[in-house]
């Protein structure tokens, strides 16, 4: 069996796997991953686990020679 499937944003149902997919495809604020998936544009409460896992989804990038910056994540929601 694969890993679980978590849902981070509540409002919008973008879970985990969204969030690290958005980074594989380029997401490197926190901004352009909420506008990538949605998450974080009602009540915000997500937008610190969004931002954790956007941060190690690029870290993870980086150890495995995919990406060649570190993550400059921004303090934005949207």
């Amino acid at each position: 069996m694969g890993e679980n499937l978590v849902i981070v944003c509540h409002c919008a149902v973008v879970s985990d796997r969204e969030i690290a997919a958005a980074a594989m495809a380029g997401a490197r604020t926190l901004s352009q991953a909420c506008t990538s998936t949605g998450a974080g544009r009602d009540c915000g409460a997500c937008v610190f686990s969004v931002r954790r896992i956007l941060c190690e989804s690029v870290e993870s990038e980086a150890d495995h020679g995919l990406a060649t910056t570190p993550a400059e994540v921004d303090r934005e929601a949207s």
